[in-house]
Formats: structure tokens, C-alpha cells, sequence
């Protein structure tokens, strides 16, 4: 015997199916537990002949955030225009940018307006690249360039440690890399800035909210985040075996609360930049 069902009774069981295979929370609703190798290639036309995977940005100010793959034999400028900072960091091979020679763990920031030296690479290498507006509270008007491996690592509670790249005492803009090891143990927070950050080593268990709930997903190598102000995070579930190292930037003075968990949030609504 045939059965034939009405629009309206499809739809309904649809909504049974759905509930009943649904018992995840929702994911967050700002890009988060992003696997970079698994997104399309993009067209960068300052930086032509490269493989970039696009991150995130703001198509209205054309800031913009990539990882890119160099070829071998490449050769060309920072591509930034005028009114544009770039920051770069070198994940693996090496970059000639200007005179100075990047491997691994190397950091650029080249101001709006320093933003066109000659950048090669013989053996190619593999980077993060961001474009960003020029910010009249800047105090960083010079470039820098340095490497993390001549930095040391430091301790800011059990199991946690930092290298500080750049911190704009203008504009209050920061970039660092965060070290979590297996002993850490992180408690919800939220921040008063965009967050983004790139997983450089390790894997780690790591809690977004979404509304009053939370979901726990793994973030390998290659993972992203873009976490708008005031979404709430970490918690008692993050956690990591071997140890993690971000590479994290924000844009202004960040201002960290630590919040009791998800319902802290009081129900706003997330902007999402």
C-alpha cells in the first residue's frame, strides 16, 4: 500500500528527523573551528602567482585576512595599498622581504604608507597575511621586523605563556602568540575586542559559545577563529594533550572579563565583523 503524503506532513516529519538527530548545540554564530586547508583557493590581485585561502575581512574597508602559499622563484611587492598596514608571519620556508631574510616564525608590520618593499621567495614558503585601514591612533609608524625565536616565552598563569610581537601603545592593536600546555586550565571570558586567531602547533579542545549554550570542538593546525567582542569561550572543557600555540591579533585595546559561563552573555546579539 502506497501512502501519500501533503506538503505540510513532510515538513513535519522533517522537523521530527531533525529534532531527534539534532541534540548538538548550534554552532557559534561567527566563523569558528575553521580547517584552513579545507577552504577554496582566492584571487589576490596585489599578490599575483600565490595560492591564498581567505580567512575573513571587510569588503566595505577592504581589510582583509589570508593564508597564503608562496611559490618557489616568486618575487614582487607586500601588495598593500597606500592607506594600508600589512602584518606578516612566516609559518614555514622563507620570505626575502626588502634585506631582511624570514623563516619560520618570522613577524612583519609594515605601516600605511612603508607598505611597498620587494618580497621574493626561491624556495616558497607558507604565511599569514593581513591587510588593515590605517588607524590615526596609531604610534607605530615605523616598520618592524623580528622572529619569535628570538623571544622568550612568558608565563602568565599555570600552563599559559605568551610572546609579544606588537602592541600598538597608540591604538592599543596587539599581536602574540599563545602557548597553552597540557596543565592549563582556561575559565569562560570574553573580550572586549575582535579576536582572531590561526592554530600554529597542536591540537586542542576548545568551547564556543552559542546562546546560553556551549559546543566543544577540536581545532587542529591550520584551524581559524574571527570572534567578534563578546562572545564567550574557553572553559573548563578546553583543554589540549600536547600542547597549543596560536598566533592571535586584535585590532584595539582588549579589555579580558571572566564570565561564570555562556548565560553570561545575557542573551545580546554578537556583531559580527
Amino acid at each position: 500500500m502506497k501512502i501519500k503524503l501533503n506538503s505540510a506532513a513532510i515538513w513535519f516529519l522533517a522537523l521530527l528527523i531533525f529534532a531527534g538527530c539534532s541534540s548538538r548545540p548550534l554552532p557559534p554564530p561567527y566563523p569558528a573551528y575553521i580547517a584552513v586547508g579545507d577552504l577554496p583557493d582566492a584571487y589576490i590581485a596585489g599578490l599575483p602567482g600565490v595560492r591564498a585561502k581567505h580567512l575573513s575581512g571587510d569588503p566595505r574597508t577592504q581589510r582583509a585576512s589570508y593564508q597564503i602559499q608562496v611559490p618557489s622563484d616568486w618575487s614582487f611587492t607586500t601588495g598593500a595599498s597606500p592607506g594600508q598596514s600589512v602584518e606578516i608571519y612566516v609559518l614555514a620556508g622563507e620570505i626575502q622581504l626588502g634585506e631582511f631574510t624570514m623563516t619560520e616564525g618570522g613577524y612583519a608590520f609594515l605601516p600605511p604608507g612603508m607598505s611597498g618593499l620587494q618580497m621574493k621567495s626561491v624556495g616558497g614558503a607558507l604565511m599569514l597575511y593581513f591587510l588593515d585601514d590605517a588607524d590615526d591612533a596609531a604610534v607605530i609608524q615605523t616598520p618592524l621586523i623580528t622572529s619569535s625565536n628570538l623571544l622568550n616565552w612568558q608565563p602568565l598563569d599555570i600552563g599559559i605563556s605568551v610572546k609579544e610581537l606588537r602592541k600598538d601603545p597608540g591604538s592599543g592593536a596587539r599581536t602574540w602568540l599563545l602557548n597553552i600546555s597540557a596543565d592549563a586550565i582556561l575559565p569562560w571570558q570574553r573580550s572586549s575586542q575582535m579576536v582572531e586567531g590561526y592554530l600554529v602547533t597542536g591540537k586542542i579542545s576548545y568551547s564556543e559559545c552559542s546562546g546560553d549554550e556551549f559546543g566543544t570542538e577540536e581545532y587542529s593546525t591550520g584551524g581559524y577563529f574571527h570572534r567578534p567582542p563578546g562572545a564567550i569561550h574557553a572553559g573548563p572543557e578546553t583543554q589540549t594533550v600536547s600542547g597549543a600555540t596560536w598566533f592571535l591579533r586584535t585590532l584595539g585595546e582588549e579589555e579580558v572579563e571572566i564570565v561564570e559561563g555562556c548565560a553570561s552573555a545575557g542573551g545580546a546579539e554578537l556583531p559580527i565583523s
